[in-house]
Parts: structure tokens; sequence; C-alpha cells
């Protein structure tokens, strides 16, 4: 499971809302792409989650490049991710990149 958020295209507009709870810095333009890990205990025991964290930031590194700059991208490993060979899990992180770049519609309520 991937989460993608790029800096938004236009300039600063003026919120009425409170100041930001979370730092904004990393979204701005001229920050450099960068990535997270969430490798829950479901996934197996301490030696596993590590190869798994340890596999998917070197599919990610290669991949980094191509983001925007100022992306941040946080990729969940499912426990599936435990038994998958190398080649799988650069597939389905593949699909998962290129499922969060495309824009998603607005649902109506």
């Amino acid at each position: 499971m991937v989460h993608l958020t790029m800096p938004s295209t236009t300039g600063t507009s003026t919120t009425t809302s409170p100041e930001p709870a979370r730092d904004t810095v990393a979204e701005q333009p001229s920050a450099p792409a960068r990535a997270g890990f969430v490798v829950s205990k479901a996934v197996g025991n301490a030696v596993v989650r590590n190869k798994v964290r340890r596999r998917l930031r070197a599919l990610v590194r290669e991949r980094l490049g191509a983001l925007p700059a100022g992306s941040t991208l946080v990729v969940r490993a499912l426990p599936a991710a435990a038994g998958a060979s190398y080649p799988r899990l650069a597939t389905d992180l593949d699909s998962a990149i290129a499922v969060a770049r495309t824009p998603r519609e607005r649902r109506s309520r």
C-alpha cells in the first residue's frame, strides 16, 4: 500500500484555517522527494520486518528520483510482503506508485 503526497502546483494561498499541526517544509517544491516505511508486527518477527524494510528501501531508492521534488511517499508493507520475492515486490511497488500518481476524482457525499 502506498500513499503519495505531492506539493501543490499553485503558489501559496491564504487559508482561513489555523496553523498546520505538522511541518510543511518538506512539501515545498524545493525540498527533495522523501520516503517513509511502515512495517508492522503483522508482517513477522523483527528479522523478517527488517528484511522487508531493507528490500523496500532499496526499491524506493531506485524510484525516488522519478517523483516530483517535495513529494512524500509512504510505503506500508502488508503481511504478504514477507514471503514475496524481490521482483514481485518491485512489480507491486511500481503498480502502487502508478495508482497513487493518478489523480483521484472526488466522491460526492
